[in-house]
């Protein structure tokens, strides 16, 4: 079993996949460190060592994105007049949207109508353009949810559907807090820190009982609202060295690119420069605050969750009073979610329920 920190984080990115390849290799126990296979496991971690080390060495050709960007809905083109696959993808996320192309106009409109139980998360017999968006972001996190499953046994120890801060931290980190000077290199206690101060923020009720919900929350802070500040304030404290509290153009540069005695700049690091003065450094006073840097890392694009409900919205509100019932959006199946029209009715093959 791997503990946490060998699985992909966003606070993890830094390190790179050979360091986090190392750790897992690290953390690893049983017969992987007997006999000839730990010979065979050591001569692995010198490689990735001297991997690694060329890494560090190396100046990077590719600059390092901390912006965190919401996806496209599709990579389709947005015509109705054409098709709706647009909608589909974005209505069920693009590999689900493909299961519905394999079934009959009858199927897809039973299964919507089942979909629409559960759209309508306050049971009023209606979904309104916030349920239709709310629904929209969780087709489009497909994946971070799936991440989450994946994970969750590992930690919930007691099998109680919840995972508690202890439970996190016995399997994360285990006995290695007791060895005051890993040689590895990697300061356990302060990683420990880090996580538990992130998973108190995730915690909305303070019980250091995770739910479900909240771990994601924890796993995956760059996705909830009420967690920005603590991304903002990891990135800051990764680029900030000298602790001042800001993060100036010499440090912002420096998380991109190592000048390793090079005089002659790249040409992307050169607009770096021009993009801080003239766009990160708002106040011009040389450094980017708190604020500045959520605005960098986190910034207000354009909300295709959003748009995509009102859209949804308009076309199938018969009775236009701003919701739609489930009748209004069966009947309106096509644009939510297709299906293979067929003349011959021949067998198709049957999915689970979404």
């Amino acid at each position: 079993m791997f503990p946490a920190n060998c699985l992909p984080r966003p606070d993890h990115a830094r390190w790179g996949p050979a360091v986090l390849r190392l750790r897992c290799r690290l953390f690893s126990s049983g017969p992987l460190w007997k006999g000839f296979t730990m010979v065979v496991a050591i001569r692995q971690i010198v490689t990735y060592l001297f991997l690694w080390t060329l890494c560090v060495l190396s100046k990077p050709t590719e600059k390092k994105d901390r912006v965190h960007h919401d996806p496209q809905l599709s990579d389709k083109v947005h015509d109705d007049g054409q098709n709706f696959d647009y909608d589909h993808d974005a209505f069920l996320g693009a590999e689900e949207a493909k299961t519905f192309d394999q079934l009959t106009p009858e199927e897809s409109k039973e299964r919507l109508g089942m979909m629409v139980d559960k759209i309508d998360t306050d049971k009023d017999g209606f979904v309104t353009e916030g349920e239709l968006k709310a629904w929209i972001q969780k087709a489009q996190k497909k994946y971070v949810f799936d991440n989450v499953a994946h994970q969750w046994q590992e930690y919930d120890m007691n099998q109680d559907g919840l995972i508690s801060w202890e439970e996190y931290r016995n399997v994360t980190y285990g006995t290695y807090l007791d060895d005051p000077d890993p040689d590895d290199g990697f300061n356990y206690k302060q990683m420990m820190t880090r996580d538990e101060r992130r998973f108190k923020m995730a915690d909305k009720d303070g019980d250091l009982i995770a739910t479900k919900d909240e771990f994601t929350a924890f796993l995956h802070p760059e996705e909830y609202d009420y967690m920005k500040d603590i991304v903002v304030q990891e990135t800051m404290e990764d680029i900030d060295k000298n602790a001042d509290g800001f993060i100036d153009l010499e440090e912002y540069i420096g998380d991109m690119y190592s000048h390793d005695g090079d005089a002659e700049e790249p040409e992307w690091v050169k607009t770096e420069r021009e993009q801080f003065v003239e766009f990160r450094d708002k106040n011009r006073d040389g450094k980017m605050d708190k604020e500045e840097t959520k605005d960098w890392i986190l910034p207000s694009d354009y909300d295709h969750a959003e748009a995509e409900a009102r859209h949804l919205v308009y076309e199938s509100d018969q009775n236009k009073d701003g919701k739609l019932t489930k009748e209004e959006i069966v009947d309106k199946y096509d644009l939510f979610v297709g299906s293979q029209a067929t003349d011959f009715g021949e067998a198709l093959v049957r999915h689970d329920e979404f």
